[in-house]
């Protein structure tokens, strides 16, 4: 079972992932742009953790978990510098 829903499963999220990127290029502002790096960032995520699964290593988990810190740390930064122009006050 879990040889048919891992491939598909990779191709789901590989596909989130190609949108993702068109939306980082064609995107009309600034707040799209960070949006589709939060997304790209939860996608590698994704990808990282099917891989780990497809091949049974916690390698992989860890580096998704380092994915996520600095995802979600340089979303807050991004957004603050957005909205006040500044990241440290």
């Amino acid at each position: 079972m879990l040889s048919i829903v891992i491939p598909i499963a990779f191709a789901l999220v590989a596909a989130a992932f190609a949108l993702s990127c068109w939306r980082l290029l064609a995107g009309p502002s600034a707040p799209d742009r960070i949006l589709a790096l939060d997304t790209l960032y939860i996608n590698a995520i994704a990808l990282l953790v099917l891989l780990g699964i497809h091949r049974a290593s916690t390698l992989y988990f860890e580096a998704a978990l380092l994915i996520a810190l600095t995802g979600f740390v340089s979303t807050v930064a991004l957004g603050k510098f957005l909205l006040r122009g500044d990241i440290i006050e």
